[in-house]
């Protein structure tokens, strides 16, 4: 169990906007992401932050942990009442109800969006 603390504020208005949580897979013995979307996610992702997130944005990555511990219907992120994630990688932005799942993170048009100001 990854013991998610039940009292993490996830809830819209809690947070700057320009603080954002990426859910992606634990690395394998190759550094890598077991998952496949999160590994071609993430380059779109970074070159996201460093050219359209907001200068005092933050990007906090959240590792689920290994392909079975995120496959169990009891994973704490697929079952805490504020993150109820349905698929990795999955970008937050905190504070707000706005989030991309899977392969919406490979899009870097809407990965782009969601990095902008309001």
């Amino acid at each position: 169990s990854s013991g998610i603390n039940a009292e993490w504020p996830l809830r819209p208005g809690s947070h700057s906007p320009f603080l954002f949580a990426l859910f992606t897979g634990s690395p394998n013995a190759n550094g890598e992401s077991w998952c496949p979307d999160c590994v071609k996610a993430d380059p779109i992702i970074e070159k996201a932050v460093e050219t359209v997130a907001p200068p005092n944005s933050c990007l906090i990555t959240v590792l689920v942990g290994d392909r079975p511990t995120w496959k169990s219907p009891s994973c704490d992120f697929r079952t805490h009442p504020d993150l109820q994630l349905k698929s990795i990688p999955t970008l937050i932005k905190l504070g707000t109800v706005q989030r991309l799942d899977a392969s919406q993170c490979s899009d870097a048009g809407l990965v782009e969006m969601l990095f902008e100001e309001d």
